[in-house]
């Protein structure tokens, strides 16, 4: 069997919610990264994989369960073991190779052999002629090209990559992309395995030997799936194209609650048979404005009211991190059904698409309150108030009892959006109350 490199054994992290009270992250991972892999993580924002990368690499602790890095337990960071992050993470300070150089000054490197082995890695990573500039002088892709050469440089056994080439545009993140599995495939970099985090699942497929997804509240591994063809991939390949589309699949079932299909004439959707969302539940992040242009697109040629999300993706130009909110969205207020890797309009959607903006707008704001149980609990909330108005501050509290104040503040910023454009209430930013919408205020 193949060398073993990182293992994770019963691996549980928490961290502590704005109440003081513990909230489960990661719950009993078991996970081995081995010799000559590469590894795709893909899930949800807020399921933690980029908490699984900090525990592997040694910058935090694990509560419970084993880490072991070469068979010996991982206490603290390791030599080998390096790690690019999203957000290029350079002192703007410093010049290109001052930054590659700061891993190497840490671990008492001569300033000769730092020199030297900075060199080689901007040549490496394609820098050349750029050593004396300053981060504020080079583009995104640059910028990560100097993340990228500083965790090389050191010359780690393991690379971890947090989202290292979602902040650049589609062109540019392929480019290196591209360039790391040449210096992979052609072991000119000692590396010996690397694991990957993306929202990007063609970018997964077509990079790793293995994928996997992970399930959120708390995060695990639900979804293993091996990928045992040569690289480079053609993207448009029968086979690449069949893995992503299970890929899909699993990533979006069971993403919104199941319920009972409404009938065929179009009664208000599984009335009385829906298993409702936790009042503390996340909500997807998706605009309503492109939820609208999604469901449009949906009905039109070539998809006739069924789309196989991939080809919709590629279609309408959005990216997984941006397709699968909106399609979750589509499906939480019934206005779509979310199934299999495909997306298809339900009579529902079919009646809001054909609908003038008033009554799209009453739909919207129906729905809503049928499907989400905070809208419906501040809507609740304010009729029971003689002033029609609340402060936004109560509900913030309620969510940080079991969500992140990061995590509360979005599942909040998106009802109240939904929540205005449905015209179910109204939000006052310079009072910070949420308000009665202005025709049903008392004068």
């Amino acid at each position: 069997m193949t060398q073993a490199i990182v293992e994770l054994k019963d691996v549980s992290k928490s961290f502590r919610s704005a109440d003081g009270n513990p909230r489960l992250v990661l719950d009993d991972v078991d996970f081995t990264l081995r010799d000559r892999e590469i590894v795709a993580l893909l899930g949800q924002s807020g399921s933690g994989k980029s908490t699984l990368l900090r525990i592997m690499a040694g910058l935090i602790e694990a509560d419970q369960g084993e880490v072991l890095y070469k068979g010996q337990p991982l206490y603290g960071p390791a030599r080998g073991i390096s790690m690019v992050f999203q957000s290029f993470a350079l002192f703007p300070w410093l010049t290109v190779q001052q930054n590659i150089e700061l891993g190497l000054e840490a671990r008492g490197v001569s300033t000769e052999e730092r020199e030297r082995r900075a060199e080689q890695a901007i040549d490496l990573i394609g820098l050349s002629g750029f050593e004396g500039a300053l981060p504020r002088e080079l583009s995104g892709g640059m910028r990560q090209r100097v993340g990228i050469a500083r965790a090389l440089v050191v010359e780690p056994d393991v690379l971890l990559m947090d989202e290292a080439f979602s902040a650049l545009d589609v062109l540019t993140g392929e480019r290196l992309r591209d360039d790391i599995l040449d210096l992979w495939e052609e072991r000119t970099i000692p590396t010996r395995a690397i694991l990957v985090v993306s929202h990007n699942i063609e970018e997964a497929v077509l990079m790793a030997d293995r994928v996997l997804v992970f399930a959120s509240d708390p995060g695990r591994v639900k979804y293993q799936m091996n990928i045992n063809l040569p690289r480079p991939r053609d993207p448009n390949s029968p086979e690449i194209r069949g893995l992503m589309d299970e890929v899909y699949a699993v990533m979006t079932a069971g993403r919104v609650r199941s319920h009972k299909p409404h009938d065929a004439q179009g009664g208000v959707p599984g009335e009385g048979e829906v298993e409702r969302l936790r009042l503390d539940e996340r909500l997807p992040e998706a605009d309503f404005s492109r939820m609208e242009g999604l469901l449009e697109r949906l009905v039109d040629e070539p998809f006739n009211g069924r789309a196989d999300l991939p080809y919709l993706g590629e279609e309408t130009g959005l990216t997984d991190e941006e397709l699968l909110p909106v399609a979750d969205a589509l499906a939480l207020l019934d206005l779509a059904h979310l199934a299999g890797g495909d997306l298809s309009i339900t009579a529902l959607g079919q009646r809001y698409v054909a609908a003038e903006f008033a009554e799209r707008q009453t739909m919207f704001g129906q729905q809503l309150l049928a499907r989400v149980p905070l809208a419906a609990h501040i809507r609740h909330s304010l009729l029971q108030e003689p002033s029609g108005e609340v402060p936004l501050k109560p509900f913030l509290d309620l969510l940080s009892e079991t969500l992140s104040a990061e995590e509360a503040q979005s599942v909040l910023d998106v009802v109240i959006e939904w929540g205005r454009h449905g015209e179910v209430y109204a939000y006052n930013y310079n009072t910070d109350m949420i308000q009665l919408p202005e025709s049903e205020q008392a004068d």
